[in-house]
């Protein structure tokens, strides 16, 4: 295969790999988060996300409220697609490594689901504070970034009408984000 078809390849892996990764890591993030699960964009999740799950989750029961059938799946489906594109690049990797770098780029997928979910929070509620219950998808962005406000909200309560626990929020998962970049 010449260079543009292997880097196209490449593309192609990616791009259907962390697309459903995506939507694993949303579907946990809902129900760890306990999302309204009649909310049109829950149901079309739980439906696309379903095929892999229910077998894996005979096998994988829960913990502490954390679905590890999903936590499982996403770990293999990422050291899957690594192994993939090591494979096409004619490259050689250490499982362990694999798993490592895999691990290390799911936690920074949930950290920018939840930096988006925050944003999309801040956005509406610029725009129209209202459409934060109406619409589906600024519902569940904002039962992702509750859990992660409220305590910030603890420490910093509004002032003035203006509401900066966001801001503590994102410095923090900036800051995460910057760990876990140097790790890799």
């Amino acid at each position: 295969m010449n260079g543009l078809g292997t880097e196209l390849l490449l593309d192609l892996i990616r791009l259907v790999f962390d697309i459903y990764i995506f939507l694993i890591m949303l579907r946990l993030i809902l129900q760890m988060t306990r999302s309204d699960f009649y909310n049109p964009l829950s149901q079309a999740i739980v439906k696309i996300t379903n095929p892999p799950l229910l077998p894996l989750r005979r096998i994988i029961p829960g913990l502490w409220g954390i679905d590890l059938a999903s936590v499982v799946l996403m770990v293999v489906l990422k050291v899957i697609e690594f192994a993939l594109i090591v494979f096409l690049v004619g490259k050689q990797a250490p499982l362990a490594g694999l798993f490592i770098l895999a691990a290390a780029e799911l936690a920074r997928l949930a950290i920018y689901i939840s930096l988006g979910a925050i944003f999309i929070g801040i956005i509406v509620s610029w725009i129209n504070p209202q459409a934060a219950y109406q619409n589906p998808a600024a519902a569940l962005a904002r039962s992702i970034s509750e859990p992660l406000l409220r305590p910030a909200r603890r420490l910093l309560p509004p002032i003035s009408g203006f509401d900066f626990s966001p801001i503590v929020v994102i410095f923090l998962l900036m800051a995460a984000l910057k760990i876990i970049n140097r790790i890799i």
